[in-house]
């Protein structure tokens, strides 16, 4: 069960941030619709960090770098493709409001996305809100085959080296799942919350600076060997590319025989 708290017109970047501190996040009815409403599921999906499930299909598409992934080339546009209608989705919760204060929180340094490319033609990822040590994703999309899993692949690497505790998911799906996803009780998530937050949430009342957190950890280049699991969490050596991604994430996940499951969002 979900818990669905009051409605609102427009939203703005601070009451934003103050909710999913707190542990709620806004939807919308449909996709033209004027306000959003807060929920706070019961049962929380989250994608532990060390349990992603990588299939030897997906290990290998990402090993062949089948598609180009970048981060934050194109934040607006993998918004407006999540909120795009398709077959497998007729209706969408991303409205106006919802697209416009991630717009800022992106300009701010806290919303940031993935994107997996097709030479010039932006065929998937993913966006979300970095906070602390937490990223809460919001949408995942894709237009090519395994678009959606490779951009949560790189996101989960970059969670990692970044040094993040928590990815929430925030609602379970057959995709997520199938990914390493679980539920857990609004309580273990609130504990996981508080702690990925830490001194940050109190820096709130204070602006947003002391709550920007280290998203762009992949970013960082740096003359070192070759990636290994055992990388501190602050650097990682470059060029990156999917080999390096399959090695991290290797370590932990378990690479067994995948199934094609048509990537969606993530709620």
């Amino acid at each position: 069960m979900t818990r669905r708290l009051s409605l609102y017109q427009q939203i703005d970047p601070e009451m934003l941030l103050r909710a999913y501190a707190m542990g709620v996040f806004p939807m919308a009815d449909h996709r033209d619709a004027p306000g959003v409403y807060w929920v706070e599921p019961r049962l929380r999906g989250i994608l532990p960090l060390e349990g992603f499930q990588m299939s030897r299909s997906l290990a290998r598409t990402i090993r062949r770098d089948r598609f180009r992934v970048t981060a934050d080339r194109a934040f607006d546009a993998i918004v407006g493709l999540c909120a795009q209608s398709a077959p497998d989705r007729p209706e969408t919760w991303i409205n106006p409001p919802i697209a416009h204060v991630f717009a800022r929180l992106h300009d701010l340094g806290f919303a940031h996305s993935i994107e997996c490319w097709e030479g010039d033609r932006l065929v998937g990822g993913l966006y979300g809100l970095a906070l602390g040590r937490a990223f809460f994703g919001e949408s995942m999309v894709s237009r090519a085959t395994d678009a959606s899993k490779v951009a949560l692949a790189w996101l989960v690497a970059r969670l990692r080296v970044g040094g993040f505790t928590l990815l929430d998911c925030q609602f379970q799906t057959d995709h997520l799942r199938s990914l390493g996803a679980i539920e857990i009780s609004r309580d273990d998530y609130m504990a996981l919350l508080g702690s990925a937050l830490g001194e940050d949430s109190a820096g709130l009342d204070g602006g947003f600076a002391s709550v920007s957190a280290s998203f762009d950890a992949l970013d960082r280049l740096d003359d070192a060997p070759p990636l290994v699991a055992s990388l501190p969490m602050t650097t990682v050596s470059g060029p990156v590319s999917g080999k390096d991604i399959v090695q991290l994430l290797g370590h932990t996940s378990q690479i067994g025989c995948g199934t094609t499951l048509s990537a969606g969002r993530s709620r």
